[in-house]
């Protein structure tokens, strides 16, 4: 099997991880349930929640369509994509983000009431027009599972996450084979760190199992079959012969098209250190008995280090933040006034400091923390 013994809040509460109020666990015998499919995305969150979804469990209407990156569809609710979309755009972080601080960002966002009740309302909706079990799935989603837990209790559903495991070398390869060359492996697999670290402590005291996609691949009705009766999910407990006809033919190992190792993945010694011991503490979660408080401290202690590692990172590059807001500024410049009668490069702007005249689109692409030693660096200047 592929899924861990779950941990459950105190009766009758949730866990709010985001550090609002607990919310009243849905009265016994309730039979909405929401599975939240989570981690990163090249992990197989699409091929778990299509699973779901052929054995009878309803995702959203309109789904994002298929492409040549995923040519069995997504499983994802466009309206969901849209709604994340826009929300980490507010807060200046990216679908896979590195800074452990952008958690900070997000999770205040998820203290909105007026966005909890929108949700809310649209969770009601799904289940009047879907049925009694949803499956929500977007790489997006570990960002705001605090928020969407809130809703889904208000709902009176039973909230459960499955997060999938894919080895961090593969999942990077994948990104680098299908996505755009933005960023390259160092960036892809801190932000595999960091996604994976803070989704595990945000899912943890919740009805949660972690699911290898290797495992799916070679016998998916062994963890799917698991979840459905921890899970207490209806359309997988009934599931027909036809129904797991369907899925084996949906399931196609072949999709597994990237299968690299650390040879093909340079990255820094340490930060190879800190990923393979997440991936083997995570790992060692989809074993039966392995969801431990051992375990759980052996991941705190991963993600403090690892906070570590990024804060010295940006404080190691803090020249180039520098410069990047200078070349920024230059650029400004030159476009509101041709570069005529404009300061030049180090001197206080006219009417305020250097620093609060950067172009916000560029201060904001610069780490909290190094933003903050940047300021502090150009005023000096003055």
């Amino acid at each position: 099997m592929s899924s861990s013994t779950p941990e459950t809040s105190a009766p009758g509460t949730t866990s709010a991880q985001d550090g609002s109020t607990p919310l009243p666990e849905p009265a016994p015998g309730g039979k909405r349930r929401v599975v939240f499919v989570v981690g990163s995305g090249r992990s197989g969150t699409s091929t778990f929640s299509g699973t779901l979804q052929t054995l009878g469990m309803h995702v959203p209407q309109p789904e994002v369509a298929a492409d040549e990156t995923n040519p069995r569809g997504f499983g994802e609710p466009r309206w969901v994509v849209d709604l994340h979309n826009d929300l980490l755009a507010r807060v200046n972080v990216q679908v896979s983000d590195a800074r452990p601080s952008a958690w900070f960002e997000t999770g205040k966002q998820s203290t909105n009431e007026a966005l909890r009740a929108r949700i809310h309302e649209w969770l009601e909706q799904q289940f009047a027009e879907g049925g009694d079990e949803l499956v929500i799935k977007d790489p997006r989603l570990a960002w705001y599972l605090g928020l969407w837990r809130s809703a889904a209790l208000r709902a009176g559903a039973t909230c459960s996450h499955v997060t999938m495991l894919r080895p961090v070398t593969e999942v990077v390869g994948s990104k680098q084979k299908y996505y755009a060359k933005r960023f390259g492996e160092v960036n892809r697999v801190a932000a595999w760190v960091n996604m994976m670290l803070h989704t595990e402590r945000s899912t943890r005291g919740s009805l949660r199992a972690f699911v290898r996609y290797a495992d799916m691949l070679d016998d998916w009705t062994v963890p799917v079959h698991d979840i459905g009766e921890r899970f207490d999910l209806h359309a997988v407990r009934s599931a027909t012969a036809k129904d797991i006809r369907k899925v084996h033919q949906f399931i196609d190992p072949t999709l597994r098209r990237v299968q690299l190792t650390w040879d093909d993945v340079p990255v820094p010694p340490r930060l190879r250190e800190l990923a393979d011991g997440t991936w083997n503490a995570l790992d060692a979660l989809a074993t039966p008995g392995g969801d431990t408080p051992e375990r759980h401290a052996e991941l705190d202690e991963l993600r403090q280090r690892f906070t570590e590692a990024y804060e010295e990172a940006e404080a190691m590059s803090q020249s180039t933040a520098i410069a990047a807001q200078r070349a920024g500024a230059a650029t400004e410049r030159e476009r509101l006034g041709g570069g005529q009668g404009a300061p030049a490069p180090g001197a206080p702007a006219e009417g305020g400091r250097l620093a609060d005249k950067v172009p916000h689109s560029v201060r904001a692409m610069v780490p909290a923390g190094a933003r903050r030693r940047v300021r502090a660096a150009l005023n000096r200047q003055r």
